[in-house]
């Protein structure tokens, strides 16, 4: 039987047996829609990150010194033990990296984590949860900040220890009734009464969370309010992506001559770029990757004992047709090709429905929610692959059962 006449008669199937096929198919649409969106939404946040969130984070074309590795999160215990004795980042260490890269368009000393979250008040308004920062005045450079009104924090700012601050956009959008006329007004952050020196642009938002939601208070105040924190952060911002490499080297040989660190001693600090944050997501995205193929192949081995148990329901069904194929002519492997064309195309279209499926879902995914989803071609690919596969998988042995089938014997059924 030619290929062409086998893959009509297995269409032809299952047509006539519409709503049999699609419940037959639904284990397999549903995983293959699974895999479809979940990679989707996976694929989507690693390009998410590698595009905006590293620069929003960071700052772009450029490069941190810290006490600890972005990849904190990934790291044993004794790891954490090691980087909790490390010495503090200090001013000293910023001052080290620009002498040894004096090439920068910007070096900043910024607070880190634990920050802050306070109340702020003007008159009878208040924010919640607002982050405040503690930066030195070419941190607004780093992060490529621009203003909407007003002035940014200054030298004299840090080294007068000034009670001033410039704030983000939808702070000072909550507070006041035009935003650009918060400048010059004081406000009061955890009881503490500051002047707004500077309105911040809008930065937009990242994955449904606002970057515009923060206060900088120049480096000095803050320590003075708040103290100094465990992972204080020297950022350091070049005028190209090409400049980094050679910069973090002379950054890092300044840094262990300013910690004293012998010929042979690990580094007691880590320098860090944005790539780093983008190897953190995407370790964190290795795991979920590693679970995903144990719940698509549970969902594929169930959805093809069910398809492998309608196809033994359809070979008892079409017993005299069998008998008559073979008293016409028909060899077993005319048989046996018949039967299992029909369920590799009975699972690959159910594959595409499923494909059709998590890409409509992936799509509403990107436009309802913060999450971004790309659907890839890969990712069709091995659902369109998963789909055939279960069909051969599944379907050797009724295609094997039709074929061994006696004519006479076949024929005589009703």
């Amino acid at each position: 039987m030619p290929f062409s006449e086998a893959l009509r008669l297995a269409l032809q199937t299952i047509w006539h047996s519409k709503l049999r096929s699609f419940f037959t198919l639904l284990g397999i649409i549903v995983s293959v829609g699974f895999l479809v969106v979940v990679v989707a939404v996976i694929q989507g946040m690693n390009a998410y990150v590698k595009e905006n969130l590293t620069g929003a984070m960071i700052g772009t074309n450029a490069f941190q010194v810290r006490r600890s590795p972005i990849s904190v999160g990934l790291l044993d215990e004794e790891q954490l033990r090691q980087i909790n004795k490390r010495p503090l980042i200090s001013a000293d260490d910023a001052a080290a990296v620009r002498r040894a890269v004096p090439e920068a368009r910007a070096v900043s000393l910024q607070s880190g984590w634990p920050t802050p979250v306070s109340d702020v008040e003007y008159r009878n308004r208040t924010v919640g949860s607002v982050l405040i920062f503690g930066v030195t005045p070419p941190y607004q450079i780093v992060q490529d900040y621009l203003f909407a009104a007003g002035s940014p924090l200054g030298e004299p700012d840090v080294r007068g220890r000034q009670p001033v601050a410039v704030i983000g956009y939808d702070v000072a959008d909550k507070l006041f009734d035009v935003p650009e006329s918060g400048v010059g007004r004081k406000i009061r952050i955890a009881g503490n009464e500051v002047l707004v020196k500077g309105i911040i642009a809008r930065k937009g938002r990242v994955l449904g969370q606002s970057f515009d939601g923060f206060i900088l208070l120049p480096l000095s105040t803050f320590e003075a309010r708040y103290g100094r924190r465990k992972t204080t952060v020297v950022s350091v911002k070049m005028s190209s992506a090409d400049a980094i490499p050679g910069a973090m080297s002379r950054a890092q040989e300044a840094m262990r001559i300013a910690h004293r660190l012998r010929p042979g001693e690990p580094d007691d600090f880590t320098v860090d770029k944005a790539d780093a944050l983008v190897a953190f997501w995407r370790q964190l995205t290795r795991l979920l990757f590693t679970a995903i193929p144990a719940v698509v192949c549970i969902g594929i081995v169930v959805g093809g004992i069910v398809i492998m148990n309608i196809m033994l329901m359809t070979v008892n069904e079409r017993t005299r047709e069998i008998g008559i194929r073979k008293s016409l002519g028909a060899t077993r492997s005319d048989i046996r090709r018949q039967f299992l064309i029909e369920a590799v195309v009975l699972t690959t279209i159910g594959g595409l429905q499923g494909v059709l499926g998590g890409w409509a879902l992936a799509a509403a995914v990107s436009n309802l929610t913060p999450l971004p989803a790309r659907v890839t071609l890969w990712s069709v690919g091995v659902a369109l692959g998963l789909g055939a596969g279960a069909g051969i998988l599944f379907g050797v042995f009724p295609a094997t059962r039709a074929a061994r089938l006696d004519p006479i014997t076949a024929l005589r059924a009703e």
